[in-house]
């Protein structure tokens, strides 16, 4: 009896032990609550406290939707949305920063001329050349923006600006502005992008180029559309462009319906795993200074090769161009039936040397009995992607066989900010 006594009074004393214990330890639990909940309420109180200090002062404005994008239905239990989504991935953010590059062209010319000098496109001792400025950028996603601004000694004048639509109903293509005309292989290139300190003969002769004016060609306002045909392995692109008229003395308009036409078909196919050739033809016509009554009409016809091993494509590459231009003038006395032609090749060596040659032989647009010719050999080394240095032979022969010209001629290319890659 008296064990039993002794063991329920020990099993009295840990019962209220344990029972005191719990209430102990519920007690810190409240405590530990209450304090969470204070340093719940402290935060909420320095966030509202940011908010209040970083609001606009003025009443935010209501999101309007792009045209042709309608604003999503709310109903009551959905809420409004405060941010459109971003068109045009990472180009979104330059709408307002776009790519900007600048290059120089620096042109230096030595050597004699015997029996006279070169009136084609005589070239100083020294001058920077028509430097370039570009402003690019993606307006949206159905358009670009382009302007190349050209800086000469003599002024700025606007090299091209235009507006691209590259995604328009049926595969078309369309460019307004002040254009480059898309005639023959070299007339769209711009003058740092060419493989020669300067352009061939027949481009001054026959495309209207003024004396000393180192950017010949057709360039002007207007329109221009193109888009490819399918042509099973074959690449097909047709261009159409319509101008105000007035290019250099090549074309002038003395009205407003004096515009002028240019259009170009050019086919491109692979001929193996590392060549392709191309092939265009082009067509061109406007008034020209004698009046609304007399044109001028160009035909092309270019061809070029291309060779680039895919093993050694970073050293090893060879390319071949020739074109042909046709010019018949009308004027109030007769008219007059002008060729002009050049050939050209350059060679990879190596990583950063190039080397090549052309030849070039032309008869003038007003006069076609007085025939220009010229040979050129041209050595270029590129010590980065943002500098070009180029060397350059030019023997010209004017006229008749007592004006002929010699001269080494040196271009240094250096380039500040973003810049395109070259027209292939």
């Amino acid at each position: 009896m008296k064990r039993v006594c002794v063991f329920a009074t020990l099993a009295l004393l840990l019962w209220r032990g344990a029972a005191a214990q719990t209430v102990e330890t519920q007690g810190d639990f409240e405590r530990r609550i209450q304090v969470l909940e204070e340093q719940v309420k402290a935060i909420q109180a320095e966030i509202a406290a940011l908010r209040t200090s970083f609001a606009p002062s003025a009443p935010a404005q209501p999101v309007v939707p792009p045209p042709g994008l309608a604003a999503a239905p709310t109903g009551g239990d959905q809420p409004t949305p405060t941010q459109l989504p971003v068109y045009g991935g990472p180009t979104a953010s330059k709408v307002f920063n776009p790519d900007i590059g600048i290059i120089g062209n620096l042109i230096s010319a030595s050597g004699e001329s015997r029996g006279g000098s070169d009136t084609v496109a005589p070239t100083p001792f020294i001058t920077l050349q028509e430097s370039e400025a570009s402003f690019q950028a993606i307006i949206d996603p159905y358009a670009r923006a382009d302007f190349f601004l050209a800086l000469g000694e003599e002024g700025i004048e606007v090299e091209e600006g235009f507006v691209t639509f590259p995604t328009l109903p049926g595969g078309f293509l369309v460019k307004a502005g002040k254009i480059r005309a898309n005639f023959g292989r070299l007339n769209a290139f711009h003058n740092h992008t060419l493989p020669w300190t300067d352009r061939p003969l027949v481009m001054f002769n026959l495309l209207g180029g003024a004396t000393g004016d180192p950017d010949t060609g057709i360039k002007d306002a207007g329109v221009s559309v193109s888009r490819l045909i399918p042509a099973g392995n074959l690449f097909v692109e047709a261009t159409g462009e319509i101008f105000r008229g007035d290019s250099g003395t090549l074309f002038q308009s003395s009205r407003r319906q004096d515009f002028s036409l240019v259009s170009r078909l050019r086919a491109y196919s692979d001929i193996a795993e590392s060549s392709n050739i191309e092939v265009g033809g082009s067509y061109a016509r406007g008034h020209n200074e004698a009046g609304s009554d007399f044109l001028t009409q160009l035909y092309g016809v270019d061809l070029t090769f291309r060779w680039k091993p895919l093993r050694r494509a970073l050293y090893r590459s060879f390319i071949a161009r020739s074109e042909l231009i046709w010019s018949r003038r009308q004027d109030p006395v007769l008219g007059h039936d002008a060729f002009g032609l050049y050939g050209s090749a350059d060679y990879q060596l190596g990583r950063r040397w190039f080397v090549g040659g052309r030849l070039d032989w032309s008869e003038r647009a007003r006069e076609a009995s007085i025939r220009d010719r010229g040979v050129s050999a041209v050595l270029t080394f590129w010590p980065s992607e943002f500098n070009q240095v180029r060397g350059q032979y030019r023997r010209t022969r004017f006229g008749d066989d007592s004006r002929v010209a010699n001269e080494l001629l040196f271009q240094l290319l250096f380039t500040i900010g973003a810049h395109g890659a070259h027209a292939f």
